[in-house]
């Protein structure tokens, strides 16, 4: 496996630990429909949270929730849209990213940044 995918799998289960810590019930992990995926679902009472994590080394280009394009947010919504339909979900929902540092040597630092982008409203 290509480095920068084992340092993005590491991000995710940091991620979703630090849900689960959170109280959130994680539903699925990398949730494809057509070209869009979702990294995590999770739930909290009467909330759906859909949540990309970005996952760094180095932050020599700036903060990985940097990295969170437009476009990414339009299939992510695509995506969710599909999800809720499938599951027959019609409540609330939430789109948060989650921004993962891992140094080669240091401390790892997560960021929750909840409610980060509403797909539509630029």
């Amino acid at each position: 496996m290509a480095k920068h995918n084992e340092l993005g799998q590491k991000g995710e289960l940091l991620a979703q630990q630090l849900l689960e810590d959170k109280g959130y019930q994680v539903i699925a992990t990398n949730w494809r429909h057509s070209r869009a995926e979702i990294d995590i679902i999770a739930k909290q009472p009467a909330l759906l949270v859909f949540v990309e994590v970005k996952t760094r080394s180095n932050l020599s280009l700036g903060q990985p929730e940097e990295f969170v394009t437009p476009k990414k947010e339009r299939l992510m919504a695509s995506a969710a849209f599909a999800f809720m339909e499938q599951t027959d979900y019609n409540g609330e929902i939430r789109f948060d990213i989650i921004s993962v540092h891992l140094p080669n040597h240091g401390l790892t630092q997560l960021k929750h940044i909840e409610d980060a982008f509403f797909p539509g409203l630029d």
